[in-house]
């Protein structure tokens, strides 16, 4: 059965995805001495009001790894990166915080991600299809997530 043009660029947005996130991954780890999971949940908490969010708020914010946030967390907190905080008015909610350490290992790291969208996505393509990959991506999440709240553009 032949695919049609969309199925194929599905096909590819996936294919590209991959072999980028591990790309990014293995330099990170490598490099930066953090997950890009790790990576995902520290640059969400240093970018939201009072650099923390509730446990719910951050899996729904963070991009890559939303199934594993709680097991992130705890390994963030172990490495000193992350604190959990009570709520003072209920005693169910539980905030993530991003802690001073973990602000400069994200400032580490991020000089290698950076670097590794760089070289491994941006350099292959020219401004123009930077352009035009950017508005159609951003169309495509807009139609899709009409109802949810979208995390902001990293």
């Amino acid at each position: 059965m032949e695919e049609g043009p969309g199925i194929a660029a599905f096909g590819a947005l996936l294919r590209a995805h991959a072999s980028l996130i591990r790309r990014l991954d293995d330099e990170l780890v490598a490099e930066g001495g953090m997950s890009l999971g790790w990576y995902d949940v520290l640059l969400t908490l240093s970018r939201a009001p009072g650099r923390r969010l509730r446990m719910q708020e951050l899996s729904d914010a963070v991009v890559l790894s939303r199934s594993r946030v709680s097991r992130i967390v705890d390994e963030l907190e172990r490495a000193g990166y992350v604190a959990r905080e009570p709520c003072a008015a209920d005693r169910r909610v539980v905030y993530a915080s991003i802690t001073r350490e973990g602000r400069r290992a994200l400032r580490r790291a991020r000089t290698v991600n950076v670097r590794g969208i760089e070289d491994h996505f941006a350099s292959v393509l020219d401004s123009n299809e930077l352009e035009t990959v950017r508005c159609a991506l951003e169309r495509v999440t807009a139609a899709n997530c009409a109802t949810e709240r979208v995390a902001p553009a990293r």
